[in-house]
């Protein structure tokens, strides 16, 4: 085995809800906090499109590899809607997924060494992306005392010589923070300022609470337009994470580049899959309002929840569908006559016993967290939390 792939590590997040659907199927009533994954249908209308696309006989052959034309058209209007940026539909690459997204565009950006300045607490997947395309992931960390966000100071104190890219990514996955208008012109400037790429994964855009709102960093900082890659995709906004279609927009050479590699990667992605992606952008936001509305919902009682456990603390969710716990009161703590000494071993413990499942920071890069999704049903969020909390506080 190459000694590239055999540096991946597994998606801690895939790997929870693997194992808690597994202990499901053996007849365990396990309450996964795994996944970040929607729990409403996708909208009725969305999959009605896909099944007019699947009976169409043009859906059934090879279509562009950057996408479906009228796709990337629907991905430009949507972008200007909803960000305000204004791009050309050639500057968009539809992709399997914004995972993917992610990765195309780390392997446009990236030779062997360059360093891209990686925010923790991050996505498990970034830190692989990054490392794949040649890069290596440069790690500042933050806290709950900051919001999780970090600051231009420590941006200015992480960069050196090999300094390629910084990813950005707000509202985040998994702190659920979310950074201010003035936050994100001051990092849009730093970064056009000492010719630093932004890759800014916006894919939790339509899902913002309590007052915080989501900006754009290249619509505030037009300045970096030219140096700035936007990741996003339709599977937390419109409940289609299933459906696999993400897509990233970036200057012209950079866009030429990436369009080349999917050619020789994936292709297009499934055009039925993509017909459904049309009609979800085209469709209008009245199902997204009423997913997020509950979405606020679940985040506030889970918080409420939370942060009644003593030794336990927690920031209110301001985006996302997360809530990350500061655990570290609970490590080293005699829970049911177990100990649990960081917080993988805690996640372990809590399955087991109380058939609980979340992920550790560590799968973060925030040992001491934990990242508890309250996009699940009411009546499971409840019961999961109240059984974790008889457990640790018993």
């Amino acid at each position: 085995m190459s000694a590239r792939l055999a540096a991946i590590a597994e998606s801690a997040t895939l790997a929870v809800d693997a194992k808690a659907k597994a202990l499901q199927a053996k007849g365990e009533q396990v309450i996964g906090f795994g996944a970040g994954e929607p729990d409403f249908a996708t909208p009725e209308h969305i999959v009605e499109a896909a099944v007019k696309a699947a009976r169409d006989p043009r859906a059934h052959r090879y279509t562009p590899a950057a996408g479906l034309p009228l796709l990337r058209d629907a991905i430009a209007a949507k972008t200007k809607r909803d960000s305000g940026f204004e791009c050309a539909s050639s500057q968009v690459l539809v992709t399997v997924g914004g995972k993917y997204a992610l990765f195309v565009a780390f392997a446009a950006l990236c030779d062997p060494g360059d360093e891209v300045i990686c925010p923790a607490p991050y996505w498990t997947t970034y830190p692989e992306a990054i490392a794949l395309a040649g890069g290596v992931p440069k790690v500042i960390d933050t806290t709950e005392k900051t919001e999780f966000k970090v600051t231009v100071e420590q941006l200015e104190r992480a960069k050196t010589p090999r300094t390629k890219a910084l990813l950005f990514v707000s509202p985040d996955n998994p702190s659920g923070s979310v950074y201010s208008r003035a936050e994100t012109i001051a990092i849009g400037q730093w970064a056009a300022k000492n010719d630093v790429w932004v890759v800014t994964d916006e894919i939790y855009e339509h899902l913002t609470y309590g007052g915080h709102e989501f900006h754009s960093m290249p619509t505030l900082v037009p300045e970096i337009a030219d140096r700035c890659v936007i990741v996003n995709g339709v599977a937390k906004t419109y409940a289609m994470t299933g459906w696999r279609v993400g897509w990233m927009i970036g200057p012209p050479d950079v866009m030429k580049a990436a369009i080349n590699f999917q050619s020789h990667t994936t292709s297009n992605v499934s055009n039925v899959a993509q017909f459904a992606a049309v009609a979800a952008l085209t469709g209008g936001l009245e199902d997204v309002a009423r997913m997020r509305a509950a979405f606020a919902r679940r985040g506030e009682l889970m918080h409420q929840m939370l942060t009644a456990i003593p030794s336990l603390t927690c920031m209110k969710p301001q985006g996302a569908f997360y809530c990350f716990p500061n655990v570290g009161g609970l490590l080293q703590r005699n829970i049911n006559g177990k100990t649990a000494s960081n917080s993988m071993q805690l996640a372990d413990l809590v399955l087991e016993q109380a058939k609980v499942a979340f992920v550790p920071g560590e799968a973060f890069g925030s040992p001491g967290y934990a990242r508890f999704t309250f996009a699940l049903g009411d009546d499971d969020l409840r019961e999961g939390i109240s059984r974790f909390a008889s457990l640790v506080a018993g």
